[in-house]
């Protein structure tokens, strides 16, 4: 299992210590260092049956300096997929990718099924 992790984010840090007390295996990536491609996030979204907004750190800087809440609206998922891939600062984080699980964001009731 992957977790994309933004290292100075507090959530992210919860994230991981919560992976560890549960003794849950994982890979960390950086995602401002290597930010996922377009095909991962192609893959990621379409694996996860969430709703591709899910995958955009709505609270991030760069989502409101570039006034994406009321851009995406007009944008098909394939343009909001390649502009997620420009950035790794757009990307909602953690970000969990399993063989059967894509979790977006930090809720420790979601994450419960990750213990299975």
């Amino acid at each position: 299992m992957k977790v994309l992790v933004y290292r100075k984010c507090s959530t992210c840090k919860k994230a991981l210590k919560w992976l560890d007390e549960n003794q849950i295996l994982y890979e960390e990536r950086e995602i401002v260092d290597e930010n996922p491609t377009y095909e991962e996030l192609k893959e990621w979204y379409e694996k996860s049956g969430l709703p591709l907004k899910r995958f955009f750190n709505t609270s991030g800087m760069l989502y409101r300096e570039m006034q994406l809440k009321d851009k995406l609206k007009d944008m098909s998922e394939e343009e909001q997929l390649r502009l997620l891939a420009t950035d790794g600062m757009l990307v909602k984080r953690p970000l969990v990718v399993g063989d059967n699980v894509v979790l977006t964001g930090f809720k420790e009731a979601e994450w419960e099924q990750l213990k299975k």
